[in-house]
């Protein structure tokens, strides 16, 4: 313990071993729906679920692993949700690549991140972000996670033409441990309870097993599958044609901007910014995120980054990489628990997404509402977030819009270099963006 403790610096962070775990427990449990949900999206590209829920696995436990060990971070590394959908569904299904193809271009933009990062050119344009954008990422990323915990709960549902979400039928059990959930884990946070939002999903969870409303696990452990079947198959030559550009381009852009929005909103949350609102050493998170996404191309599955979902192992106390550490182990240990981890049903952990994006709203208060270019680009980050349903379209709206606003106020001076890169890359995104 002592150990772990001077090599983590928890003394430094104001942590400790037991805090940490705890909060890698949470982050992993909110989290493990990946293991099921990305292979069964590329099966639909034609790769099979066994060896791709393996590769899930191993991608985000290297990952992750990585991002506690040498980047000292309580963020979880896994396939991006929004890539992998990108993959099966436009270059595979709509496309006509083969998935061998969309595996060779991943590797490529992983490379490109790799390169980036170690010349620094990603720190460089972190840096050049202001703080208002920095604060409608944070915040436009936890009300995106409270309509995730919403919508897989069932407490909002899709409407109709004119009316598009609608309020879920209370009349279902599973809502109303929905709505038990967010209570119990919002009365323990009152309560200062150490591991609220773990000890809620697990309470959940049980209650849901007892009264039948989720189904008990037949089994707790089963051997994992064999990886052969996509493990190096990706075709890298055949990617580096002209009409795989846009979707390198796409695939770079997306993961490119998901990683830098998503480690400045959780540094935000876990107050790892510095007196300027940036992360210190931010190119050893990415240089984890690149080297992990070449990896789970090797291994035979989509674009890997930080995830979102460990906001809830920072609401939890985690402040360092042993939290990821953590995260990394049960990843692991997912190869032969994965029938009891995707058992844990979606009432149980979508509370816990919803509280976090409350938690994940306060640095709004710093924004100055009186200075209307700050204000609309960070209300187009929130909204487009939300209400597209995807985190990067809302990134690069308010990438976009910010030196448009500031130009017409008058302000263009306090546009840094750094941005102008951004826009032009949000304006790729829009214009080569798979509608």
């Amino acid at each position: 313990m002592v150990a772990l403790s001077a090599f983590f610096k928890l003394n430094q962070l104001g942590s400790n071993v037991k805090q940490e775990i705890l909060a890698g427990l949470t982050t992993f449990v909110t989290m493990a729906y990946i293991i099921i949900v990305n292979p069964k999206i590329l099966e639909a590209a034609g790769m099979p679920f066994g060896p791709s829920m393996v590769a899930t696995i191993l991608s985000a436990s290297f990952g992750t692993l990585l991002m506690g060990l040498y980047a000292n971070r309580p963020f979880a590394i896994a396939p991006y949700m929004g890539e992998n959908a990108f993959i099966a569904f436009t270059v595979v299904k709509v496309m006509g690549y083969s998935w061998q193809t969309a595996l060779g271009a991943i590797f490529i933009s992983g490379v490109l991140f790799a390169i980036l990062t170690f010349f620094k050119v990603r720190s460089w344009l972190a840096d050049a972000i202001p703080e208002s954008l920095k604060i409608g990422l944070g915040v436009g990323i936890g009300l995106f996670l409270s309509f995730i915990g919403l919508n897989e709960t069932g407490i909002v549902r899709l409407g109709v033409e004119g009316a598009p979400v609608h309020i879920g039928d209370f009349h279902q059990p599973s809502v109303l441990l929905a709505v038990l959930g967010f209570l119990l884990i919002g009365f323990l946070i009152i309560k200062r309870t150490n591991g609220a939002i773990f000890i809620g999903i697990l309470a959940v969870t049980a209650i849901g097993f007892v009264l039948g409303i989720a189904p008990f696990p037949d089994r707790w452990m089963s051997l994992p599958p064999d990886i052969g079947p996509i493990f190096l198959k990706l075709d890298i030559a055949g990617a580096f044609t002209w009409g795989l550009f846009s979707v390198i381009l796409t695939i770079f852009v997306m993961a490119f901007l998901d990683t830098l929005g998503t480690l400045l909103a959780l540094a935000l949350r876990a107050n790892l910014l510095d007196e300027k609102g940036n992360l210190p050493e931010i190119e050893k998170p990415m240089m984890a995120d690149a080297i992990s996404t070449i990896f789970a191309s090797l291994l035979g599955t989509t674009t890997t980054g930080a995830y979102i979902e460990s906001a809830t192992g920072i609401a939890a106390g985690g402040k360092s990489g042993l939290t990821a550490l953590v995260v990394a182990i049960l990843f692991l240990s997912a190869l032969f628990f994965a029938p009891f981890l995707s058992s844990i049903p979606a009432f149980a952990y979508g509370p816990s997404l919803i509280i976090v994006g409350a938690m994940m709203i306060s640095p709004i208060a710093r924004l100055k509402f009186d200075d209307y270019t700050e204000v609309l680009p960070v209300f187009c980050i929130i909204v487009m977030m939300s209400f597209t349903y995807n985190i990067g379209i809302g990134m690069t709206a308010g990438f976009l819009v910010y030196p448009l606003f500031k130009i017409l106020g008058g302000k263009r001076d306090e546009i840094q270099t750094g941005l102008w890169v951004l826009a032009l890359l949000s304006l790729l995104f829009f214009v080569f963006y798979p509608y």
